[in-house]
């Protein structure tokens, strides 16, 4: 979002909206922005613990370059609300991160961003020097909009290596195996699995999984097509009811919603043992190793989401954001040096870099570091988890344009939590557009 850390939030009011307003004033595009200048470009970037990697690249193009690259962050949770409120103003950035396919294509349809085929046609590397399965997903009606620009993010079950060990159980390869220790960490006074529920984005994870599992990528490509039978079918029912079944034996105890990722909970709960599980990003790792690092270094564990005894998805699929992107403002007044600071998304500094957080970039040279990582083991399994993958889902509030998000997010908490029920959230999806 993020994250993805990263979804749609409802605006803020009063100072903090004010603080952001004036924290992002000098945010380029507009020749009448005094604070600006004209030498500047200014990079928007999701706030989180990736961001020491950006301020690296920034700091290694200001070296070289006339026009200044500016770094502004805005708080995961804020996101994409306020990028939202500021992308058509005064305070649009030149340069902003975003998560490819539904998330920009209201951006591109209002004809706000930069089709980079230009750029492209003067240095054939921003776009061959990415996996061709990953850039495609900032392609939108035919043309180029994004430039991969953090790593692959599958999302992944992490485990606390210890709480295992100490309740005598392995990780889960199967759905039953999950229940089964489920129960065995309820009756050893720990919550079974983490959930950010606050967030409702980590919730929705456990739909992808299941979904694709019970049914494979099929029914969730048709729903987005605008076929609403899809969400009422025998298998969208199945996999509603394995869901339900896992939120009543308590896997994620009662206060779910109460806890958030966007402020570091439930990576906590399951640093410090509170809980055995938890299903996130492959971000997960970088967090943990900015704030617990011990934890990160020796307990924790990871692997695949479990496998459902006949069902249709194969237990190769994965799930999650194929990369996060770096997409330009048309209004920008420095094309030339926006296109210069793109090409450090392919260099080897940027994918040494990556690899030193836990990230896993998508470039072509990647293999050539991934020994260099924070954990060479980590990095290898994700390479291998998604180059092995027949199918990677982009997460449904991804994959949906941003005007989903809402209804997305509250579908899947309401049903988690029992407001609605398997009825209710069928007509909750069944009213999303076609993607």
């Amino acid at each position: 979002m993020k994250r993805r850390v990263r979804f749609p939030r409802t605006a803020v009011i009063g100072g903090v909206t004010l603080a952001m307003a004036l924290s992002l004033a000098a945010c380029g595009g507009d020749s009448d922005d005094s604070a600006g200048g004209s030498n500047e470009i200014h990079v928007l970037v999701y706030g989180d613990a990736a961001n020491k990697v950006e301020k690296q690249l920034v700091e290694t193009f200001n070296k070289t370059s006339k026009v200044k690259a500016v770094l502004d962050t805005i708080p995961g949770a804020d996101y994409q609300a306020k990028l939202q409120t500021i992308i058509n103003s005064k305070q649009a950035p030149d340069v902003f991160f975003n998560w490819g396919g539904g998330s920009i294509k209201p951006f591109v349809d209002a004809g706000l961003l930069m089709p980079l085929d230009d750029f492209i046609a003067k240095d054939a590397g921003l776009k061959d020097k990415f996996l061709p399965s990953v850039f495609n997903t900032a392609v939108v009606d035919g043309k180029p909009y994004g430039v991969p620009m953090r790593g692959t993010q599958p999302v992944m079950m992490f485990h606390n290596k210890k709480v295992l060990a100490d309740a005598g159980i392995t990780p889960p390869k199967t759905w039953d195996e999950l229940l089964a220790a489920v129960k065995t960490l309820k009756g050893k006074g720990v919550t079974p699995i983490a959930l950010g529920g606050g967030d409702k984005w980590p919730t929705q994870m456990w739909y992808q999984y299941v979904y694709d599992r019970v049914a494979g990528p099929e029914l969730f490509q048709k729903a987005m097509t605008g076929d609403k039978s899809a969400w009422e079918s025998a298998e969208s029912k199945k996999a509603l009811s394995m869901i339900k079944e896992l939120v009543d034996a308590g896997a994620f105890g009662t206060n779910f919603d109460s806890v958030k990722f966007t402020d570091g909970g439930s990576p906590a709960l399951l640093a410090t043992g509170k809980a055995a599980f938890e299903l996130m990003g492959s971000w997960e790792y970088s967090t943990l190793q900015d704030a617990h690092p011990e934890f990160a270094k020796s307990d924790l564990g990871y692997g695949t989401f479990p496998t459902v005894t006949g069902g249709k998805g194969d237990p190769n699929n994965i799930a999650g954001n194929t990369n996060n992107y770096y997409s330009v403002l048309k209004k920008t007044e420095h094309p030339e040096a926006v296109a210069d600071f793109l090409k450090l998304m392919y260099s080897d500094e940027f994918v040494k870099a990556q690899l030193s957080i836990g990230n896993l970039p998508t470039t072509t040279n990647t293999p050539d570091f991934l020994d260099t990582s924070a954990s060479p083991e980590y990095s290898k399994f994700q390479y291998d988890l998604v180059a092995k993958a027949p199918a990677f889902q982009l997460s449904w509030d991804q994959a949906y344009p941003p005007a989903a998000t809402t209804t997305i997010h509250a579908a899947v908490q309401q049903f988690f939590n029992g407001q609605i029920d398997a009825d209710g959230f069928i007509k909750q999806m069944q009213s999303l557009p076609a993607a």
